[in-house]
Parts: C-alpha cells; sequence; structure tokens
C-alpha cells in the first residue's frame, strides 16, 4: 500500500514538473491568441502587409492572430508598447526603419537592442508623388522649383524623422535645397499623408510606391520618381531620380520581433512559420501584386542589420538637425 502511494505521488510529480516547466510552456506554445502591434495606421503599406501576413500566421499556427494599431510619436507608441510587452510570444511587433531613430530624435529610449529578431521580410524604395493634377512632370522639374521658392511648397507623408520624412530631406540637400524652409506636415502614417495629397493641403509626399498605389492606377495621384538604384520592374514606367540627375537613393523595410527575454523555443516556432509563410506562393502572389519588394533576412541578420543602422542613423537625424543626438 505504501509502495504504491509513492508511486503514485511519484508520478504526480513527474507529470507536474513537465506541465509547469518553463521548458513544457514553450513547446506547448501557441495556446491562446497573438497579436500584431503595427505602429501605423490602417490602410498603410505596413497595416497592409500585416493583416495579410496574421491570417497566413493564424493558418500555420492554429491560434488567432489580430493585428493591433498603436500609433502615434513616429512609431515610438507601438515600439514601446512591443518592447514592454510579457516576453511570450503572444505579442509580436511589426518593426520597422523607424525603430533604428527613435533614441536619436529623443522620443523614446527604445532600440532595436530591446527586441529579439525573428525575420525581415520587406524592403522598398521612397517614392515621389503628387496629384494628378499637379503641373510638375518630372521629380527635377519639382525639385527645380523647390529650389527656387522652398517656402512655398508643402510636403507629408509620416511623422518627423520617419524614413519618409529623412528620405525627402536627403533628397533635398542632395538637390542643393534648404529644406528647412520648406513646410512639412507630420501624419501617423502614409494613409493620411496620402488623404492629405488627395484633399490638396500638400504638395508632394513622399512614401513607398506601392501604399499609393491604389491611387496612382486610379489616376487620383501620379509617381515623379522612386528613390532607388534602378526601377522597379512591378513599376517599370517610373523613373528613379538617378536617371534624373539626382544621385540619391533611400528607402524603408518591414519585419518582426518579440520582446527580449522571448525563450528561445518560442523564438524558433515563430521564425519557422514566418519562415514557411515567406516562402509560400501566397506571399509571393501578395507582395508582388502590391508592388511590395521581397527581402529575407533570417533572425540573426535581421538583428544585426537593424543594429548597425541604428548606429549609423545618429550622424543622419543630427544633420537633419533632429532630436537628441549628444
Amino acid at each position: 500500500m505504501k509502495l504504491r502511494t509513492f508511486l503514485v505521488l511519484a508520478l504526480v510529480a513527474v507529470f507536474s514538473m513537465a506541465v509547469f516547466s518553463p521548458a513544457a510552456v514553450a513547446k506547448a506554445f501557441p495556446k491562446k491568441p497573438i497579436i500584431i502591434v503595427c505602429p501605423w495606421s490602417p490602410g498603410g503599406g505596413t497595416d497592409r502587409t500585416a493583416r495579410f501576413i496574421a491570417d497566413k500566421l493564424h493558418g500555420v499556427l492554429g491560434v488567432p492572430v489580430n493585428v493591433v494599431n498603436k500609433t502615434g510619436g513616429g512609431g515610438a507608441i507601438g515600439f514601446t508598447y512591443g518592447a514592454h510587452a510579457r516576453p511570450d510570444g503572444y505579442t509580436i511587433t511589426n518593426l520597422t526603419f523607424e525603430i533604428g531613430t527613435l533614441k536619436w530624435l529623443g522620443y523614446s529610449n527604445v532600440n532595436p537592442a530591446d527586441f529579439r529578431a525573428l525575420m525581415q521580410f520587406n524592403e522598398d524604395a521612397s517614392a515621389v508623388i503628387v496629384g494628378q493634377n499637379s503641373k510638375y512632370k518630372t521629380a527635377k522639374q519639382l525639385l527645380d522649383a523647390v529650389k527656387a521658392n522652398p517656402a512655398s511648397f508643402k510636403f507629408s507623408g509620416c511623422a518627423i524623422g520617419t524614413v519618409w520624412d529623412l528620405a525627402r530631406i536627403g533628397m533635398m540637400k542632395d538637390y542643393g535645397i534648404n529644406f528647412s524652409k520648406v513646410k512639412f506636415i507630420p501624419t501617423k502614417g502614409a494613409a493620411p499623408a496620402i488623404t492629405e495629397l488627395l484633399g490638396g493641403h500638400v504638395d508632394v509626399i513622399t512614401c513607398s510606391y506601392p501604399e499609393a498605389a491604389p491611387q496612382i492606377e486610379a489616376g487620383k495621384l501620379k509617381a515623379l520618381a522612386i528613390m532607388a538604384d534602378k526601377r522597379n520592374p512591378q513599376f517599370a514606367s517610373v523613373p528613379t531620380l538617378k536617371e534624373q540627375g539626382i544621385d540619391w537613393s533611400y528607402g524603408t523595410w518591414r519585419g518582426f520581433a518579440v520582446p527580449k527575454g522571448t525563450p528561445d523555443d518560442v523564438v524558433e516556432t515563430l521564425s519557422s512559420a514566418f519562415k514557411k509563410i515567406f516562402a509560400s506562393d501566397d506571399f509571393k502572389a501578395f507582395m508582388n501584386q502590391n508592388g511590395f519588394g521581397i527581402k529575407i533576412r533570417d533572425s540573426r541578420e535581421f538583428g544585426q542589420f537593424m543594429m548597425q543602422q541604428h548606429l549609423d542613423l545618429k550622424n543622419i537625424i543630427r544633420e537633419a538637425g533632429y532630436g537628441k543626438t549628444q
């Protein structure tokens, strides 16, 4: 009787250790809904790709995956929320170029070191976009006019210090324009900037071509150039700035990460799921149909890439006259 009792208790103890040990919890992942934090407004490129991927992630992992938009502060609100979430894999953050700018801008101390990278899946050049009724036919014509009378132009694209803002600053600096005299109207993402341009409240926006593609293809807006080394075959009729004598290229990227401290097994589960999605024909078709560039970096490469860019951005932001870069 005593032996039987001992064996029962021993089995209960073993079962309890298996169920409640961290390793077992990690292996059981996921068993409840996951959220993807998008730091930018609904309708923009980051939001659109996040929602497509969330649906595919649901199919791979078998649990609901929901996109939550937490906008503001040049991405600081969403990135900070994601970095400070419980490191259990149930909160994934959709990182973009701006994660490398927040510290130098003085918006937040959050930076790539606060995350464990999962995968990068995208890279897009900025485009120079005007209203359909704009008199400018080329980016050179536009920049000549801005150079002659900078105070008469209004630009937009996203928040101050974001990739689309830095893209326009670099373009104008390269062309010899005093960018500080050109008014910039900040927004919470490309989608509201496009609305500003459609409403005639600004003259030019800089954002990726895919983000404005529906309006361009509907004849409501037109792209004068993309800031890339060569034309994108997905919209081959749009010339590069370099073709127009402006030696400037710039763009953004998108990827996913979880908070620092997330268990290795959970990171591996999520990374493997993303790898499967990004290798699928559905993903490639979606990206190609919407004009989004595909750029894949695994966890290690993505993490190294983000940290190096973060360090390099310190001087770029200082030159732009923004933030706290000491």
